[in-house]
């Protein structure tokens, strides 16, 4: 059973819609943003998505298979198209060792290596204060869980437990209880 760790039982206060995590990417340099972009359509952690290889992804049937994560249970999620096409790209004419996301230089996505390019783009973009990658998971988890996806799925994606998502995620978007309490008013 997934237990939280220290400080995971705070609430997201941040959250990007779609139009921002778009200029946030565009913002980015362009390796970082290949890798932002993966997360920001998947909501896997960003040390997981770094970890992935062009093996994790099966081209034929658009699967993404997750052997390493916090959890460290592994999981193999289906794609769309759009989303498989991001790991297509990326994969092109990489060996199945490879990893999936690189640097310019070719190395491993690494936290003390993402931070700062993230930050530049944050700033360039005018995000607020403490946008992160983690900022795009939590908006993807949120927009997930908002759409009407269930929540046992978007726990699933996302890897991470059933409680986190119903205790965390769903006071980011108010207006979506408000519209849905004015649908069946009289």
């Amino acid at each position: 059973m997934l237990k939280p760790v220290k400080n995971a039982d705070r609430s997201r206060d941040l959250y990007l819609d779609r139009s921002q995590r778009a200029a946030f990417i565009q913002a980015a340099a362009p390796d970082v943003a290949a890798f932002m972009k993966a997360l920001a359509t998947l909501p896997l952690r960003p040390g997981a998505m770094a970890a992935l290889t062009v093996g994790d992804y099966n081209r034929k049937l658009k699967t993404l298979t997750v052997e390493s994560d916090k959890a460290n249970a592994g999981r193999r999620i289906s794609l769309p198209a759009t989303t498989a096409q991001i790991f297509a790209d990326a994969s092109r004419g990489k060996l199945p060792d490879a990893f999936m996301f690189t640097r310019d230089d070719c190395a491993q996505w690494e936290k003390y290596k993402w931070r700062g390019p993230v930050r530049d783009a944050a700033v360039t973009a005018g995000m607020p204060d403490g946008c992160s990658l983690y900022t795009l998971r939590h908006s993807v988890i949120t927009d997930l869980v908002h759409a009407g996806a269930d929540l046992l799925t978007v726990a699933q994606i996302s890897g991470t437990s059933l409680r986190m998502i119903e205790q965390h995620y769903g006071h980011l978007r108010g207006n979506v209880a408000a519209a849905a309490l004015e649908a069946v008013a009289l």
